[in-house]
């Protein structure tokens, strides 16, 4: 089992930051992609901002510029720096971690979400 947990969501004014981080712990091998999305209210879940294992990043063309993936490996906690926020980044953001279990079976895990508001 893999146990995803959230912390760092809010209320913040328009132009504010914010940062989410999210901690894997259990019994896996390794940690590959991780992972943040964002659903907004009446929206489909949309991926926000990968990271892999490797360090290699990508973005969502709505974020680039304002928001930046990092992981600390040692701790395998993967954080969501928020810049310059705008009410459209209003969502509940949930974080996403895959790797392999002993055995090279795979897994793909979801945190609880983090509600992240912003307000004009």
């Amino acid at each position: 089992q893999v146990q995803l947990v959230e912390s760092g969501g809010g209320l913040v004014q328009a132009g504010g930051s914010l940062k989410l981080s999210c901690t894997a712990s259990g019994s896996f091998f390794s940690i590959d992609d991780m992972s943040w999305y964002r659903q907004a209210p009446g929206k489909r879940r949309e991926l926000v901002t990968t990271i892999t294992s490797g360090g290699s990043v990508d973005y969502a063309d709505s974020v680039k510029g304002r928001f930046t993936i990092s992981r600390d490996n040692t701790n395998n906690t993967v954080y969501l720096q928020m810049n310059s926020l705008k009410p459209e980044d209003t969502a509940v953001y949930y974080c996403n971690v895959k790797g392999y279990f002993g055995g090279w079976k795979r897994y793909d895990a979801w945190g609880q979400g983090s509600r992240v508001t912003v307000s004009s």
